[in-house]
């Protein structure tokens, strides 16, 4: 099973290479902030109290973030592997990601973490709020809160990755098939090594 985190600050492009990358290689993606959005749209329980931390540009604590997960993987018995997407955002999560997967005998194979100037992250999620209604997508200053929340909680997952030797850093900047072609070549080299 090929199971991969798809890592990057708001707006680097995760959603965008996740649909290449579920295409390419047949695997399931799962992102936290679609499920977030999806809860949040039809007021349920748990959109409510995601809410309330996204719409202060916060992270959706742990236990809630970790459970949800649980429940999205269960829902694919059966599948080639997944595309974590937005998750794991902190060494707990990670740890627990890893716990989870242990019981599926599966486990992460590798991290894409995709690279981008902060300007432009700032200036691609402006365009994507105008375009997608999103409100944590339409102002400025809540943009850059999410990308020093990423700075300060989020990046520290990346080096739980580094240490297991499965951190690969991507140039995330240029056209969006230039992008897919980095990420690929980086997806086939963990695949030549297991085969």
């Amino acid at each position: 099973m090929l199971n991969i985190v798809l890592f990057g600050p708001p707006g680097a492009g995760k959603g965008t290479q996740s649909v290449k990358l579920v295409e390419k290689f047949g695997l399931v993606h799962l992102s936290t902030g679609d499920v977030f959005r999806y809860n949040i749209k039809h007021e349920t329980e748990l959109g409510k109290l995601a809410k309330s931390f996204i719409d202060k540009g916060n992270l959706v604590p742990d236990e809630v973030t970790i459970d949800i997960l649980k429940r999205e993987v269960e829902k694919h018995p059966i599948t080639k592997g997944f595309i974590f997407d937005g998750f794991p955002r902190t060494i707990t999560q990670a740890i627990a990601l890893d716990t989870f997967l242990n019981t599926k005998n599966t486990s992460i194979a590798l991290m894409l973490a995709l690279q981008v100037d902060e300007n432009e992250l700032v200036k691609r999620l402006l365009i994507r709020g105008k375009d997608s209604g999103r409100a944590d997508d339409t102002d400025e200053r809540i943009i850059r809160n999410r990308i020093n929340v990423y700075n300060e909680q989020t990046s520290v997952a990346a080096e739980f990755y580094n240490t297991q030797g499965k951190y690969h850093a991507i140039n995330g900047t240029g056209k969006v098939d230039e992008i897919f072609e980095r990420l690929t070549e980086s997806i086939e080299q963990i695949l030549g090594k297991s085969s």
